[in-house]
């Protein structure tokens, strides 16, 4: 019977640890407030930690600890090589634990400011923000730019975990002075619940049990406060479920699989499919090989709808009743990530749970700085800057403002050349002005056009460094076209300057605004049945990809007109490159800044070795053939 007693309680007590609640939390700070000392130290007081592993850390302590030979308890965490040396968290480290009345993930992030983009990624999913602040220093820039981070990622519970008060001889007004200053730091941000608690993780003050060094402290300890806090969870939103994949294994079967982001969903629910706003209902509830009553966020699963409607990856499926918005232009909060800064106007692709689109910043509104929280005005951003933009989109898509869901509203930027991440950001709203623009159907299009003309329309971009030869060449081409009957039109650089785009200069941000505006009105010209010839410099593959996706890939014929930089400072009769040697003009291509020469261009002239006549008549060879 005892036996039988003692197996019952065992079962009790493994169906009580698997229906543990889970909460997601993330540990941030500047760096050498004691993170993993704290994380660490309170594994080992809440008996979490195996006796050959703390074995293990004193051992290790001797050699690698940072604390003169006794026991590190930041070992127990930092697991790579380069972590122990340095005696930094470099990358982000999920930690998984749980008492009897709590799961814990946890996002060990690191503080150091080029590690930002890692701090991000744990914050992204975080439920709880605990920051830590060494108490001698107080509130320091990560500390500030860490918070505004879990501010802008949804994060509305934070807990200050003010460290190493015994350095500071427990003195609850130093205390109380960093606490205000925090508090007041997270209601600034718009983060709605924030405390603080002293602990000291070397001698584990207040982390399991309340410390007799702090008896002016009445709160709970850090594992109680953990165990106990309570978060809103997304089953209790309305239903939406992104799709990823459309399910077709032969053709008696459709599905529509994905990750259910909010609420819940049965068979029989009315739905509906954005962005195009079909209405249908659900049949089945697919999860694996089973059929469901139902299922509710956080499960995959595959849907089957009574219509044959057309449903595509990126699509959502959701309630109609509460549905999310539909737009291509938004306001967003911003960080960027990368070395090379963000320069609006410049095309990326923007990844939203399973949907992809074009996108481009097109207004960086203000710089927030993270000392004082103050908006800044800015025209790029550089790597760990945070900014409020305006975000535009190539499509339509579905999406909620972050704040009330992440998975619809939290997104990342994407090189379209490099396939590296670069910024992250999340939809704040969607823009009024994109409600109410819509395009105007046109009974005389293109094809009319260029029918009447004879011709087909084509775009010849003439592309390389000052004084290679584009526009001496692209005049000739257009002039070989003219007497063979075609309709042309050429833009060239230094004529747009003098009108459309006088009001730009020759900073990086002014070449990208000047590329775009360029390329609109050649797609312009080409609905118009020319053919565009346009001669710039446009130094950056970016933007020179931006307008061929623009054009289109048929329609967009890149020619480089290739000579060293030698033979262009030869040919140079305006002395624009001894001007930019000696400093006195900024930002000078193939000087002050840098040419991305193309890499497959459709026509490669040298204009060092060919005439410009026998380079035009190539040109227009291949044109017209």
């Amino acid at each position: 019977m005892a036996v039988a007693n003692d197996i019952t309680a065992l079962a009790d007590r493994l169906a009580a640890l698997q229906s543990r609640d889970t909460l997601r939390f993330a540990m941030c700070g500047s760096v050498d407030d004691g993170k993993s000392t704290l994380l660490g130290r309170l594994l080992a007081e809440a008996g979490m930690v195996p006796e050959d592993r703390l074995a293990q850390m004193v051992r290790d302590s001797k050699t690698h600890g940072t604390q003169g030979g006794k026991p590190d308890y930041s070992l127990l965490l930092d697991g790579l090589e380069a972590e122990r040396e340095q005696g930094i968290t470099i990358d982000v480290a999920w930690r998984y634990f749980g008492t009897d009345k709590r799961a814990f993930i946890v996002a060990d992030c690191p503080g150091h400011a080029q590690y930002t983009r890692n701090m991000a990624s744990g914050a992204s999913s975080a439920e709880l923000g605990i920051v830590l602040v060494d108490a001698r220093a107080g509130v320091l820039t990560q500390t500030r730019r860490h918070t505004a981070i879990l501010a802008m990622f949804g994060v509305q519970h934070v807990l200050f975990a003010v460290n190493k008060l015994d350095l500071i001889d427990y003195s609850p007004a130093r205390y109380h002075a960093i606490e205000q200053e925090c508090v007041k730091l997270a209601h600034d941000l718009g983060i709605e619940h924030a405390d603080a608690i002293p602990v000291s993780a070397i001698n584990a003050d207040n982390l399991v049990v309340h410390s007799p060094n702090t008896p002016w402290y009445t709160g709970k300890p850090l594992l109680q406060y953990l165990e106990t806090i309570k978060i809103a969870r997304a089953v209790d939103a309305a239903f939406a479920m992104p799709v990823q994949w459309v399910n077709r294994p032969d053709h008696t079967f459709r599905g529509y699989a994905g990750v259910v982001a909010g609420g819940r969903v049965a068979p029989g629910n009315e739905v509906v499919v954005l962005p195009s706003g079909r209405l249908s209902r659900v049949v089945r509830v697919v999860g694996g090989d089973t059929d469901l009553k139902n299922a509710e966020a956080g499960q995959a699963v595959t849907l089957t709808l009574t219509d044959q409607i057309d449903v595509a990856r990126g699509d959502v499926i959701a309630d109609p009743a509460l549905p999310p918005e539909v737009a291509s232009q938004f306001a967003c909060h911003l960080l960027w990530l990368d070395d090379t800064a963000l320069l609006p106007g410049r095309r990326y692709q923007m990844k939203l749970a399973t949907c992809t689109a074009g996108a481009q910043v097109t207004e960086i509104k203000h710089r927030i700085d993270p000392d004082t929280q103050a908006h800044l005005a800015a025209t790029r951003l550089v790597a760990n800057e945070i900014a409020y933009c305006n975000l535009s989109l190539d499509t339509d898509i579905a999406y909620r403002p972050y704040r009330e869901d992440r998975r619809l509203g939290g997104f990342i930027l994407v090189d379209r050349e490099t396939n590296a991440t670069v910024g992250c950001g999340t939809l704040d709203f969607g823009l009024r002005r994109d409600s109410n623009v819509r395009w105007q159907q046109l009974d005389v299009d293109r094809v009319a056009r260029s029918r009447i003309k004879g011709q087909t329309p084509r775009c010849l971009w003439f592309t390389g460094l000052s004084g290679a030869g584009k526009s001496t060449i692209a005049n000739l081409v257009e002039r070989r076209l003219l007497a063979d009957g075609f309709h042309t039109i050429l833009l060239d650089g230094d004529n747009v300057r003098h009108g459309l785009n006088r009001d730009l200069g020759f900073t990086d941000v002014d070449r990208v605004e000047n590329i775009r505006r360029v390329a609109e009105v050649a797609k312009l010209m080409m609905d118009a049945g020319l053919i565009v010839l346009v001669s710039f410099i446009s130094p950056f593959r970016a933007e020179r990809q931006l307008a061929r996706d623009l054009i289109g890939e048929g329609g967009f014929m890149e020619v480089f007109v290739d000579a060293p930089l030698a033979v262009c400072e030869e040919r140079d009769v305006k002395g624009l490159y001894a001007k930019a040697r000696a400093g006195e003009i900024a930002n000078f291509t193939g000087i002050g800044s840098p040419y991305e020469a193309p890499e497959r261009p459709e026509i490669h002239l040298h204009s060092d070795r060919q005439s410009a006549a026998d380079a035009a008549a190539l040109v227009v060879k291949l044109l017209t053939e």
